[in-house]
């Protein structure tokens, strides 16, 4: 589908809604992820939702840039981005170590555009203050293979093929360490309603973890357990979208 409005940008891969946009969600991926992930959500969302599905460097249309393996230069730069496509709200969905990003956009943004951010939308990880510091980035490449194989999902399947190991493996590194060496000086809240999801047998956040995500919520929080484990998020696809699609009607009706 056509999309128009703000101009074309390398960090994002857009799914337009079919009618105007009223709300944009920004959907940040997981360590190793990648905006297509989110490609099924398009169109899934109601009326007037566009989704901005994020393009990390280092990974397919941008494999030729270096990984970055900080997460407040990230962060920078996603909200930096997100400058030009703010003529409507927009919320932030991140799964994993992109809930951490995604808070941090949310503090960017509500410093430099008081307002902007509607919601924000966390999936499998601790409240920022309390990420558990994790050294996966340390291990060798079978030792990296191994936690993906342990948290599952699609990414597991593909670090199988050795004609794709050697693609996949450096951004995938980068992204642990992002995710192992961040944590949040103080829970600085942020001032939009929170919702927050877990898998309900999640090991490396479990739903008492993620449930402290209340702590950086000024306003509104709530807690929705999904069946499934760290990547609930693909067996329970549609579960997700409905209630992700009736928050985010609620967002726009109070926007309106």
């Amino acid at each position: 589908m056509a999309v128009s409005g703000p101009r074309p940008s390398p960090w994002f891969r857009r799914h337009a809604p079919a009618g105007p946009v009223r709300l944009r969600l920004v959907c940040l991926p997981h360590a190793g992820g990648t905006a297509t992930f989110f490609r099924s959500w398009e169109g899934a969302l109601g009326a007037g939702v566009e989704v901005l599905a994020t393009r990390y460097p280092g990974r397919q249309e941008r494999i030729a840039e270096p990984c970055m393996t900080d997460l407040e230069p990230l962060a920078d730069a996603v909200a930096e981005e997100l400058t030009g496509f703010l003529d409507v709200p927009v919320a932030l969905f991140g799964h994993s170590m992109g809930a951490s990003v995604a808070y941090e956009v949310a503090l960017r943004l509500q410093r430099s555009h008081p307002g902007a951010v509607a919601g924000l939308f966390v999936s499998a990880r601790e409240a920022p203050h309390l990420v558990t510091p994790r050294t996966v980035h340390l291990r060798d490449d079978d030792g990296v293979l191994e936690e993906v194989r342990r948290l599952g999902g699609s990414d597991a399947a593909l670090l199988e093929d050795p004609s794709l190991r050697d693609i996949l493996l450096p951004p995938l590194r980068a992204d642990f360490r992002i995710a192992g060496t961040y944590r949040a000086a103080a829970p600085v809240p942020v001032r939009c309603p929170v919702a927050a999801y877990a898998g309900e047998h999640d090991t490396g956040a479990a739903p008492d973890a993620v449930r402290r995500w209340s702590e950086v919520s000024a306003g509104p929080f709530d807690l929705t357990v999904m069946r499934g484990g760290h990547f609930y998020l693909i067996s329970e696809r549609d579960a997700l979208l409905k209630d992700l699609s009736r928050r985010l009607g609620q967002l726009m009706v109070a926007a309106s």
